[in-house]
């Protein structure tokens, strides 16, 4: 998408070529306060070679010096130099934790390493600090942030990340490419997707965002041209189901239950049909898809809590359990997840422990807490 460079016109701007490195410093004095001084001079100047040299020798000076890590972190980030850029950017996010600008570029730079876990944790701690607030500052930041989410699995968060970004950025093809790779469950970039496979995502992409922009008529159309192109591809039916879910649920079905028709072992597909029909309150047309969802695939928190929630409602018990307990041992502020606890609590006479998790509920619920296995 060619937006990580964008930074550079953002928080940073610098857009700097820095000469190979070690250069001979140009300050002789050993006096902190004169080499600040000196340094904050050259890099004013656009003299960033010799910045580079005084800022670094600053810090040696000085480790507690927050204006040069930042100094050296921009300069360093702003040559391409990512792993010397985290690196200085760590020693200032060590002196203060909630250096919010510190810490999005930071996640920036762990992106370019590919330390994705670290890049979103980072990013993810920024946006909470404020380092989206600013329009210029938000698309970068929230546009890797879902390219990490992608990249490590996590694909209905990534599409929700990029609901509200379609709407207000200008769409060009590695934008498609990103939405169509989360729709598509691929846990790829778009630098990493295969020749072969372009035209496939990019059409899963394309389609993707005129359901995310309101064009009911136009997505319509070209999910039709996907679905006659790739009529057997897995995960097209799913993501067109997921994304007409909270626009028009009827439609939503069938897709949902076209795409069990070509990936019957399809966990997070049957998830959704038990899901869609619990939401109507058919728990025991839901039971089928919700065990095959929890069977099929134990490692997905939705399918637990729909297998729980039914196993509720059929009035098992002690069989919906251990599906909770799995959904909270990966989600501990699972809201459903706690409310179906409460009602288990309730149904076995447990009025204290019941009384407990209605409070954790009112608690999650007051502080906004999203629950994950929720669609």
């Amino acid at each position: 998408m060619g937006v990580t460079k964008a930074w550079r016109g953002g928080w940073l701007g610098v857009g700097v070529c820095l000469a190979a490195w070690p250069l001979p410093c140009p300050a002789q004095t050993t006096d902190f306060d004169s080499v600040a001084a000196a340094a904050s001079q050259a890099r004013s100047q656009g003299d960033m070679n010799s910045a580079f040299q005084l800022y670094t020798k600053g810090v040696a000076l000085n480790p507690g010096w927050g204006e040069g890590w930042w100094a050296l972190g921009t300069m360093q980030y702003g040559a391409d130099h990512y792993a010397e850029a985290r690196d200085a950017l760590s020693h200032l996010v060590e002196l203060t934790p909630d250096a919010t600008a510190a810490l999005a570029l930071r996640g920036l730079c762990e992106f370019e390493t590919g330390q994705y876990q670290e890049s979103l944790q980072d990013l993810q701690r920024g946006i909470a600090l404020g380092a989206a607030n600013q329009p210029r500052n938000a698309q970068i930041v929230l546009y890797h942030e879902a390219l990490d989410l992608t990249r490590l699995g996590r694909f209905e968060e990534a599409i929700g990340k990029y609901i509200p970004f379609v709407k207000q950025t200008p769409v060009n093809p590695d934008l498609e490419m990103a939405v169509g790779l989360a729709g598509l469950r691929m846990p790829l970039l778009p630098k990493d997707v295969d020749s072969a496979q372009a035209e496939l995502i990019t059409m899963v992409g394309h389609a993707g965002i005129l359901v995310m922009q309101g064009d009911a008529a136009g997505s319509r159309q070209a999910f039709q041209a996907v679905f006659s192109r790739y009529p057997t591809t897995p995960n097209i039916h799913y993501f067109y189901g997921y994304l007409l879910f909270a626009l028009h649920l009827d439609d939503a079905i069938p897709q949902f239950q076209q795409e069990v028709l070509i990936a019957p072992q399809s966990g997070f597909a049957h998830a959704m049909l038990a899901w869609v029909m619990e939401s109507e309150g058919d728990y025991a047309g839901a039971l089928p898809d919700a065990e095959k969802a929890a069977a099929d695939d134990p490692s997905l928190a939705l399918g637990q809590l729909v297998d729980a929630r039914a196993l509720l409602e059929k009035g098992n018990v002690a069989a919906a359990m251990p599906h909770l307990q799995t959904v909270l041992n990966q989600e501990p502020e699972n809201l459903e997840a706690h409310l179906a606890l409460a009602k288990a609590y309730a149904k076995l006479g447990r009025e204290d422990d019941a009384r407990q998790e209605r409070a954790v509920c009112m608690k999650i619920a007051d502080e906004g807490a999203a629950p994950h296995a929720n669609p």
